[in-house]
């Protein structure tokens, strides 16, 4: 794989789930897979893939990075996760922990409409309310990394400040970019959501 082919993740999964009760989100079961793992199994074909949160099992051959302070949100968590990247890759793709439909298929989508266009620095979804999805994208990691050093203090700043700073084109898929954040939604995913086939 050229340095031109090369992509990477940065899975952003140590959210508080304040709405759920402080449970650790990223271990929530849907159809027998946690959510890190259907995050991670939908980057499949990374030259790396960061998990930014707390430390737990897995099998999956990933690196662990913290934002600090812990909790300091998700622009701080995405700015830790890239600073944990070997240099050399093209493209990064950033998910949150917590889409249970996202998988290979629309993580190639996103990084074919960033590799298919010189004039776009990222690609991410937009969800059936036209509301963009800063995590759940595909960036050129140059312009990401300018971006994030041109905000300065990552801390409790909202991550939507980094589009602002890109250009980005939009991947219209309302069933990805439908997460899990409430007891209502979860329900909503265990007992009724057939997911991707």
């Amino acid at each position: 794989m050229g340095t031109e082919d090369a992509w990477d993740a940065v899975v952003l999964a140590g959210g508080r789930a304040r709405r759920l009760g402080g449970v650790d989100k990223a271990a929530l079961q849907i159809r027998g897979r946690s959510l890190l793992g259907i995050a991670l199994a939908a980057c499949a074909g990374a030259r790396y893939r960061v998990v930014v949160g707390p430390q737990r099992l897995t099998d999956e051959p990933i690196r662990w990075a913290r934002e600090s302070p812990a909790g300091s949100g998700p622009l701080a968590a995405l700015g830790a996760g890239l600073a944990v990247l070997p240099s050399g890759s093209a493209v990064v793709v950033v998910l949150a922990a917590d889409l249970p439909a996202v998988d290979t298929e629309l993580v190639g989508r996103l990084r074919a409409a960033v590799a298919g266009s010189t004039r776009v620095d990222g690609a991410i979804v937009v969800d059936d309310q036209h509301r963009a999805q800063p995590l759940l994208a595909a960036y050129r990691r140059t312009p990401l990394e300018q971006a994030i050093t041109e905000i300065g203090g990552l801390r409790d700043r909202p991550v939507r400040s980094i589009l602002d700073r890109l250009t980005v084109t939009a991947i219209v898929d309302t069933t990805a970019a439908d997460d899990i954040d409430t007891p209502a939604d979860l329900a909503r995913w265990t007992h009724n959501r057939p997911g991707r086939p």
